[in-house]
């Protein structure tokens, strides 16, 4: 009887040890195939976005990428010790260029949705921002609100595809939407006459507002939604995604971001070099 049990229970061990061995083999395989461990020997991060979200990603007077995002790149990619590689992508697509492997990270102002989060993973929010609005300078002290042009006189605009869209149609149903392939088509119909209000990105309302003045427009700039902005990869990849939480968490703390944010969302001294 002992003896049996003596044999039952080393079988059990046995087990026990094969599975935790199995499972070990397994975590170091996952982290094998890791994103960063194809950065390391690369030598390289890819990174996706899509130039023309000012002021996260434009091209400057040079023809060079600047920005927000630009600038974290450059900083991810030298806290890695490899080349920052920019990657410029239509936006209807960078979702599927990132799962293809077309570049390793979204760095794009890129909204975190629960739809995109069926496809990607995000890492933690690095900044946080909503939908604002500008109005034609003809409404000015007549509208106040988002809830003032929800009626079907009143002519929104909007990019297509983005959150921007997404929040007139949710938060603004009965106003008459047009939207448009671009931000700069989709404001200038409002500049024009020929829409009542622009609805987008606050900061991206911020740099409209230092490019064309305030002789046409008026700038609520109060968001009426709750947007965090995050980096994208692909899913499956709790390695990269550690790294790059513990990242920024680091810059967030020791004064770099602060320079970065101070430089492009508090300034508009950069703008004069985009034009």
């Amino acid at each position: 009887m002992k003896r049996n049990f003596h044999t039952g229970a080393i079988l059990v061990l046995a087990l026990l040890m094969s599975s935790i061995g199995s499972s070990w083999a397994a975590d170091i395989d996952l982290a094998k195939k890791s994103t960063i461990e194809q950065i390391l020997q690369k030598g390289e991060l890819r990174v996706g976005f899509e130039a023309g979200y000012m002021p996260f990603e434009m091209t400057d007077q040079k023809g060079e990428f600047v920005g927000f995002d630009i600038d974290m790149a450059k900083m991810m990619a030298k806290a890695m010790g490899v080349k920052f590689v920019p990657v410029n992508t239509a936006w209807d697509g960078i979702i599927p260029s990132l799962i293809t492997g077309k570049f390793d990270i979204i760095m794009s102002g890129m909204t975190v949705t629960q739809e995109r989060n069926l496809k990607v993973n995000f890492a933690d929010p690095y900044i946080v921002v909503g939908q604002a609005i500008l109005l034609n300078k003809k409404h000015e002290g007549a509208i106040t609100s988002y809830k003032d042009l929800n009626d079907s006189k009143y002519i929104v605009t909007s990019k297509l595809g983005t959150t921007g869209e997404q929040a007139v149609k949710r938060y603004i149903p009965k106003c008459t939407y047009k939207s448009f392939e671009t931000e700069t088509e989709a404001v200038l119909e409002v500049i024009n006459g020929k829409a009542d209000a622009y609805v987008y990105d606050q900061p991206n309302c911020v740099v409209i507002m230092a490019q064309q003045g305030s002789g046409n427009l008026v700038f609520l700039d109060e968001p009426f939604t709750y947007e965090p902005l995050a980096w994208a990869i692909t899913k499956g990849d709790p390695d990269f995604l550690n790294w790059l939480n513990n990242f920024l968490r680091q810059v967030k703390n020791d004064g770099r971001y602060d320079q970065i944010y101070n430089k492009w969302i508090k300034s508009t001294d950069w703008y004069q070099n985009v034009k």
